[in-house]
């Protein structure tokens, strides 16, 4: 039990300078982290994948609101885009949540996967999206929050390594971009959370204890650490070269991908 909340507390505070830091959250280390240490402590089972989702979304909603509060001294946070792009995003979030917690779990691991090459390249290769149009109206940002929100429900993430690229395209600088996804995380780890809470209870046989598929010793370990990180990762954010650091991240997500991989096969 030590073991498994020192890993926690390492992760949370991981999780929370890469949220202030890449604007992309801890939920890409955070998923993995959480099925590993369920593996190594003998409690892998049916539904522990989903914990890992679960847990990470809730994680993440602390993450993001000592995140975007640091971006929000720096006034990097556009406001009216989190307002017109959130009711996209807790439809998105939840209504994916709970088809989530009906995909097979070799299913989800593998989109997982598809999803983690996909963010390490663009880091890797620095591929940004060019700005080609203006932020849209409600309308367009509620669309692009959907989908925003489904797909982050099904890999346990803030969404940053979405939305970030998507203000990028929409003319956003990225410095506003980091700061205005840090605030979208926590509608986005909200609702993701409530639906993992709600399709998880009454089910039997997950480790404990747990509120549906949140496993606490997880979701405390992470919060506690994560919470006082997440404005570091802001100030470095502003002074390392942030270039450099992706590339690293990436490598990073390719071996965690690539050993995830070798597990399914």
């Amino acid at each position: 039990m030590v073991t498994s909340l020192l890993i926690f507390l390492v992760l949370g505070s991981v999780a929370g300078v890469l949220a202030g830091l890449l604007g992309v959250g801890g939920g890409l280390i955070i998923v993995p982290m959480i099925t590993y240490t369920f593996d190594i402590r003998g409690m892998s089972g049916e539904h522990t994948y989903y914990m890992a989702l679960g847990t990470s979304l809730a994680s993440i909603m602390f993450t993001s609101i000592s995140s975007f509060t640091a971006h929000h001294r720096k006034k990097a946070v556009l406001w009216p885009v989190v307002k017109s792009i959130t009711p996209g995003i807790l439809l998105g979030t939840f209504f994916g949540s709970k088809l989530a917690s009906h995909i097979p779990i070799g299913a989800l691991k593998l989109f997982f996967i598809v999803f983690l090459l996909y963010v390490g390249t663009n880091m890797f290769l620095n591929i940004k999206p060019k700005a080609a149009r203006p932020v849209p109206g409600f309308a367009g940002n509620s669309l692009a929050g959907a989908v925003i929100g489904m797909v982050s429900s099904f890999v346990g993430i803030g969404g940053g390594s979405l939305t970030v690229p998507y203000l990028t395209w929409c003319n956003v600088s990225i410095h506003n971009a980091i700061g205005t996804s840090a605030a979208v995380g926590f509608p986005i780890a909200l609702a993701g959370a409530v639906g993992y809470i709600v399709n998880g209870l009454g089910i039997e046989g997950m480790p404990g204890p747990h509120v549906g598929f949140i496993y606490l010793p997880a979701f405390f370990g992470i919060v506690a650490a994560s919470m006082f990180t997440a404005p570091l990762g802001v100030k470095l954010s502003h002074t390392l070269p942030v270039a450099s650091l992706k590339k690293a991240f990436a490598c990073l997500l390719f071996a965690m991908a690539a050993q995830m991989l070798y597990k399914i096969l």
